[in-house]
């Protein structure tokens, strides 16, 4: 069905029709565009969150990848990447073959459609000026057979008067010849006319507008075949990335499928067995008049004192720890400095001043200088001593691993030796390439001196003798921790080798130290000696200026944030002074002894009230 010959009277409809059909193609193309804004921004939200959950370096998180788990999460967020760069393929297709195409095509469908309905405005102005001049040539022709009528009247009305002159009746009678002359002139002039509109108007609805009409029509019927291509193109652009998408979906599976508890839970076993026997009983100790008996303190407390521990000789060279269980200085700290009397009560309206109760009871201030005190300024003066970070790092510690339990110690050896061994293998490869180069020398001079390979060759004997002597002292300490470790025949001993200590100063600094620390009714005490035996334990431990390291102290990280809902004046050792409504970082929350221990800044840290303040702890804080 042609639109030229059906709708030869619908110009203005038609017009209103193509409009619309170009308005469509634009609402199209806008559509597309912002549906490729979303895909960037959802690959960029989704390239963000898998880059926002990747191990960091050096980090504990990295430290877990050797658990299928941690390893399997990691390649989901791999391929969660992956998957979301296929998302910036559609955006860049749909641009490419979508937006950038229909947008050309825009520019010439609108460039066509106004050259249609020019040619179509200009043939209806040519009929509607020929239509004017017929008409034009019609009331001329009416005109003049009128006024040859009138003459024509005149004429007859001057031939019967008899009072007219014969000259006057001449004059009339040519006047309406010459009248009917003209009527005749307008009448062929009309006729003419006619005729030649009739011939326009035939031509133009029946050839020129069914022509421009007919364009009009395969126009859109192109427009409407090319939003179709569009739209099916816009499917397989979803389409063709989704082999890729699969295969991404597919590797989360297998990923997923990988984790295997079991592994996680023997690696469990291979990173933290320290190879010591669990603790034998503890000895009865009878009491007798004028004897006290000796106090008796858990191997995970910070002393290793016992009765026992003078008469059982250490095993083999094992070096004792003051603090085994403490992972760094800022742990250790707190536990010497945290207040040991009951925090005060939060104040019914306002907060206590804190001239008007200085040494209120509840108030944590001791009228006692505190060992930790004491400790505190033995820990500032010179030397410094390093930090127990190493302790878990294993980056500063000795150089043979002995600060680290058998079995970790062993695994650390073992693995110091493969290193080596590669290292030798790799030095005796290029010096087997350089005596076959040296070779080639000597068989053809004009490549190259042989004797310029000489001192490469020396020196890397040197380097291979140098790294078989390493490997040679590494595998000596290997030996020895091997013969040391425990047999599962041996009787279970109460000691553990991070508890031995290499003299009895340690032994007594110990023992002190957990005297000091608590008195049997729960009270903090002290003796006057602890602080020269702390002083000589420490001096007299060789191992103790490795563990400690002022300059490289470790932050420990904020679990969490607080809020002050009242004012506490902090003058005890270990507290912090807050205002009300002050915001603080929680770094170590309540152990049961109504202290929180907060961070104002890098540098400021302390002891508040539990009660004094609003804590809330982060997800994986409360998870923990």
């Amino acid at each position: 069905m042609s639109w030229g010959s059906e709708l030869w009277d619908q110009f203005d409809n038609l017009e209103k029709h193509t409009q619309s059909g170009i308005e469509f193609v634009e609402r199209y193309t806008k559509f597309v565009k912002e549906r490729s804004e979303i895909e960037i921004n959802y690959a960029k939200q989704i390239k963000n969150l898998s880059k926002k959950y990747q191990p960091k370096k050096n980090s504990k998180e990295e430290e877990e990848n050797k658990y299928t788990s941690c390893r399997a999460f990691l390649s989901t967020l791999n391929e969660l990447n992956d998957y979301a760069g296929q998302h910036e393929v559609i955006a860049e297709n749909l641009t490419s073959q979508i937006i950038t195409e229909l947008l050309r095509y825009l520019t010439e469908l609108k460039a066509e459609r106004k050259s249609h309905f020019h040619d179509g405005r200009k043939a209806q102005q040519h009929i509607e000026c020929s239509w004017k001049q017929l008409e034009s040539s019609k009331r001329r022709f009416e005109r003049d057979c009128k006024e040859a009528d009138r003459a024509q009247q005149y004429f007859e009305r001057m031939d019967a008067d008899i009072n007219v002159t014969k000259a006057d009746v001449e004059k009339a009678r040519q006047q309406a010849q010459m009248r009917h002359q003209m009527a005749a002139d307008s009448k062929s002039e009309y006729s003419n006319f006619l005729t030649k509109f009739n011939q326009e108007q035939n031509e133009h609805y029946y050839t020129l507008i069914p022509n421009i009409f007919q364009k009009l029509q395969e126009m859109e019927e192109r427009r409407i075949e090319r939003v179709g291509v569009s739209m099916k193109t816009y499917a397989e652009v979803d389409r063709e990335v989704l082999p890729i998408v699969g295969k991404c979906l597919d590797g989360m599976t297998k990923a997923a499928e990988s984790i295997e508890p079991k592994t996680d839970s023997k690696q469990v076993v291979e990173s933290y067995k320290s190879g010591f026997e669990p603790p034998g009983d503890v000895e009865f100790e009878d009491y007798g008049p004028g004897q006290s008996m000796k106090r008796t303190v858990s191997e995970t407390s910070l002393s290793n004192s016992r009765g026992e521990a003078k008469e059982r000789p250490s095993g083999g060279k094992s070096k004792g720890k003051l603090w085994p269980f403490i992972k760094n200085k800022n742990k250790l700290m707190s536990l010497l400095t945290s207040p040991h009397q009951p925090p005060p009560a939060p104040p019914a309206s306002s907060p206590p001043s804190p001239s008007a109760v200085p040494n209120d009871p509840q108030s944590p201030k001791q009228n006692k200088e505190p060992l930790s005190n004491r400790f505190n300024e033995f820990m500032a003066s010179k030397p410094k001593m390093t930090c127990l970070r190493s302790l878990r790092r294993g980056g500063s510690g000795p150089e043979d691993f002995s600060h680290l339990p058998p079995e970790q110690r062993r695994k650390k050896l073992q693995a110091k030796i493969d290193d080596l061994n590669k290292d030798i293998q790799k030095e005796m490869d290029q010096k087997d390439a350089l005596t076959k180069m040296k070779g080639v020398y000597e068989k053809n001079p004009q490549m190259g001196d042989p004797a310029s390979v000489d001192p490469r060759l020396v020196e890397m004997a040197m380097n291979i003798e140098k790294l078989q002597s390493e490997v040679q002292k590494f595998e000596g300490w290997l030996a020895e921790v091997e013969g040391r470790l425990p047999s599962k025949s041996d009787p279970p001993r109460r000691q553990s080798g991070l508890y031995e200590t290499q003299n009895s100063n340690s032994s007594t600094v110990a023992n002190n130290c957990a005297q000091d620390r608590e008195s049997p009714d729960g009270s903090y005490t002290e003796e006057q000696s602890s602080e020269t035996q702390v002083k000589v334990a420490i001096a007299n431990t060789p191992e103790f200026d490795d563990e400690f390291d002022d300059g490289d102290e470790e932050t420990l990280p904020t679990i969490g944030t607080c809020k002050a809902i009242y004012q506490f004046e902090g003058h005890n050792e270990g507290t912090i002074s807050v205002t009300e409504g002050e915001l603080l970082y929680v770094i170590e929350e309540d152990k049961g002894d109504g202290w929180t221990r907060v961070r104002r800044n890098e540098e400021e840290e302390g002891y508040v009230p539990t009660s004094y303040v609003e804590v809330l702890l982060e997800t994986n804080a409360k998870d923990s």
